[in-house]
């Protein structure tokens, strides 16, 4: 039984998190309920600035709150001295709304409209990551509207594909986001944006793949994104200030996994850095890096309760908990892996091999296949880990089910950080027209 942070197994055989009995969060806030636990997020993020702060580069970690966005995490990325990387106005807003300097917010997505630009133009955020050519010319002359100058990163795709312990260098034309290097596309904006008088350029982004598991790919990111800076500087005048690499750090969901410490990344990343410009005679940029599911994702437990039980004869044995892809679709969208046990008789030996259910009507609403485990029964506690990232974030109230509560545990203590949904908020935005009203009323 692999055990994240300050996760343990208590003298009642019971599951304990940031010293917390889950049994009793189970009676006092109910199930399914996110359980995430703050030292071991606050321990993630002081790796990367710890790591960061070593190299002796400039530096800012921004905390990729597509991951996990509540207003207690972003005070948390606050505290430990991070940056917020968004990608719509909602997380914009749970931003601001919970007083996260604007100026060490960075604006992401492919897609963003003129009222999110203006939001965020209104708000004097630090960086817009433009993606497109149509976002270009929308953001400078909403900016001149305004009577402002913004800074901006170029999204570009490099070529260079990562995931696991995979990397490979390819076109990667083929993507929604950036501007692509092999293209031109990419000298193209640059060329594009010397020319408009409320941008300025800060250099370029660059994201290669997520659950990476090595450094190779970030080595061949900086290279390439390395040689285009000099590229620009050499052809067009212009010097990068900030080269930005983006995330896809891995964790651990599953015995087999293997992430890297946080320093080795950082290391990898920084000295490739230091390689390319130095021997370039190029001004070393500042880095920029994006970790999301790195900082949250391991520091996250989801808590059910065992409902009810199917067993067909030689093929399956069925467990149901009172969620589902509800609060985690990634199993029925990604076929993604997790680990869990009866956080309620946690030292009891092993005695089945179970499929884990959901509730949701859909026969794909299957989060853990073969999973090993005491005997259930009716009202037990089943803890999945490692939920932390893009679960509560992807929650949906399909079936129209509540989204669930989430909690933060510390040193003993816990604290509701977002309210379990009611059945009045599932209706709160529902309207029925008069005209429908009338037939509801015979």
């Amino acid at each position: 039984m692999y055990l994240h942070g300050t996760s343990k197994i208590n003298a009642e055989g019971h599951l304990e998190i940031g010293g917390v009995d889950v049994a009793d969060l189970a009676k006092e806030y109910g199930t399914p309920l996110y359980i995430v636990d703050e030292a071991l997020v606050r321990q993630r993020a002081n790796e990367y600035v710890s790591a960061f702060e070593a190299s002796g580069l400039k530096f800012q970690v921004a905390y990729a709150s597509k991951a996990f966005s509540v207003m207690a995490m972003c005070a948390i990325a606050e505290q430990e001295g991070l940056s917020l990387d968004v990608v719509s106005d909602g997380e914009l807003y749970t931003a601001l709304q919970a007083g996260f300097p604007a100026g060490r917010i960075h604006f992401h997505g492919n897609n963003k409209t003129p009222d999110e630009i203006n939001m965020a133009l209104d708000a004097n955020i630090g960086c817009f990551v433009v993606d497109n050519f149509v976002e270009l010319h929308m953001l400078n002359a909403l900016a001149a509207d305004k009577g402002k100058k913004v800074k901006i990163l170029f999204r570009i795709t490099p070529g260079v594909e990562a995931h696991t312990h995979e990397y490979i260098s390819t076109g990667q034309q083929d993507s929604k986001f950036g501007f692509d290097l092999g293209n031109g596309a990419a000298k193209q904006a640059i060329e594009e944006a010397l020319k408009l008088s409320n941008i300025e350029i800060l250099g370029v982004h660059s994201h290669i793949g997520s659950q990476i598991f090595e450094v190779d790919g970030f080595r061949m990111a900086v290279d390439k994104v390395a040689a285009f800076a000099v590229q620009i500087r050499e052809e067009l005048g212009h010097t990068f200030q900030v080269i930005n690499l983006g995330g896809g750090f891995g964790i651990r969901y599953v015995e087999g996994d293997t992430p890297l410490p946080v320093a080795q990344y950082v290391a990898a990343i920084t000295d490739a850095i230091i390689s390319n410009f130095s021997a370039a005679n190029f001004p070393l940029p500042e880095i920029w890096v994006e970790p999301g599911r790195s900082i949250v994702g391991d520091a996250g437990t989801t808590l059910y309760t065992v409902g009810t039980m199917k067993e067909i004869p030689g093929v399956r044995k069925y467990i149901a908990v009172d969620g589902g892809m509800m609060d985690n679709p990634r199993p029925a969208l990604y076929q993604s892996r997790y680990e869990a046990i009866l956080a309620n008789r946690a030292n009891e030996a092993n005695a089945e091999t179970v499929t884990i259910a959901g509730k949701a009507c859909e026969s794909g609403d299957k989060l853990i296949i073969d999973l090993e485990l005491p005997k259930a029964e009716t009202g037990d506690l089943l803890a999945v880990f490692c939920t932390g990232a893009y679960n509560y974030a992807m929650a949906s109230n399909y079936n129209r089910f509540r989204r669930p509560a989430v909690v933060f545990v510390k040193d003993g203590q816990s604290d509701l950080v977002v309210q379990r949904e009611s059945l009045e908020n599932i209706v709160g935005n529902d309207v029925i027209p008069a005209r429908l009203r009338k037939s509801l009323a015979k």
